[in-house]
């Protein structure tokens, strides 16, 4: 018997298992009335973030954006916040200077990124 998947378990797909393509959402479907709707739809820009990254939004969220709570409930640095916050914003594009691949790289080096993060920033550089 198959055991079931906890919903929070369950984390999106943005890049294809192939080819490493950008994926869409094509289908909506409500679990009441199995009413399905079929369209092409972008998937929204916090599910591609790492989900190590969209915890920490989360977690930013949930502290209502005081860096010193964050800082607590995470137990790291407030240099490190402010890095992660960068990164986010970078990754959402909201940052009007991207970081060169060498950046990301010593970024990495450093321990500031996880390979996760590394990796969504290279690949959306050469995106």
């Amino acid at each position: 018997m198959k055991k079931p998947v906890a919903s929070s378990d369950k984390k999106l797909v943005t890049r294809c298992p192939f080819c490493s393509g950008g994926l869409s959402i094509s289908r909506l479907a409500c679990a009441a009335c199995d009413t399905q709707i079929d369209s092409v739809l972008p998937i929204p820009p916090f599910f591609r973030l790492p989900p190590e990254l969209q915890d920490f939004v989360m977690t930013f969220l949930r502290c209502q954006g005081k860096i010193r709570d964050v800082e607590k409930e995470l137990g790291i640095s407030y240099p490190t916040v402010c890095k992660r916050l960068d990164l986010v914003n970078e990754l959402l594009g909201n940052n009007t200077a991207p970081r060169d691949k060498k950046a990301i790289l010593e970024q990495l080096e450093r321990g500031e990124i996880s390979v996760s993060e590394a990796t969504q920033l290279l690949k959306d550089h050469t995106a």
